[in-house]
């Protein structure tokens, strides 16, 4: 799943975030900058995924040089 950041505004201009593919509460610092821009946070709804562990990724690579 990719990592997506979705804005929804209503007609009434009120700005619901929602955070999709992030797992634990690091989905906070994606979403931080746009709530301190757009002023007072007047509800929050925890979705499943944020009281799950996080998860880290690990990528092995090898390299050969080439001739």
């Amino acid at each position: 799943m990719k990592n997506e950041l979705i804005v929804f505004i209503s007609p009434e201009g009120k700005v619901m975030l929602e955070v999709d593919g992030i797992r634990g509460p690091s989905c906070l610092d994606v979403t931080k900058a746009l709530e301190e821009s757009l002023g007072r946070v007047t509800e929050r709804k925890k979705k499943p995924a944020f009281h799950a562990e996080e998860t880290l990724e690990a990528v092995s690579l090898s390299c050969e040089e080439a001739r």
